[in-house]
């Protein structure tokens, strides 16, 4: 689909010669950046979300199950591999 942006001389200037670099046109290299940012941005959001989630700390039976995890996998972590 096409598309029309605008952007400060100076960026796409520095995204041609990216792009020419790379071996991509420019609406290849804008899609990956854009595809990358995306990416992120969603990454950032879950992140949010799961400190909102665990903001009020571990449910009680959450904690008796993190300390029998960790009850078996200490000896583990303490033997020579």
């Amino acid at each position: 689909m096409k598309t029309a942006i605008s952007i400060e001389d100076g960026l796409l200037r520095d995204a041609d010669r990216t792009a020419r670099l790379m071996g991509l046109s420019r609406s290849r290299l804008f899609a990956l950046a854009m595809g990358d940012f995306l990416e992120r941005q969603r990454g950032e959001q879950m992140l949010r979300r799961l400190n909102e989630v665990y903001a009020d700390g571990a449910e009680p039976a959450e904690k008796r199950l993190l300390k029998r995890i960790k009850a078996k996998v200490r000896p583990a972590a303490k033997e020579r591999w």
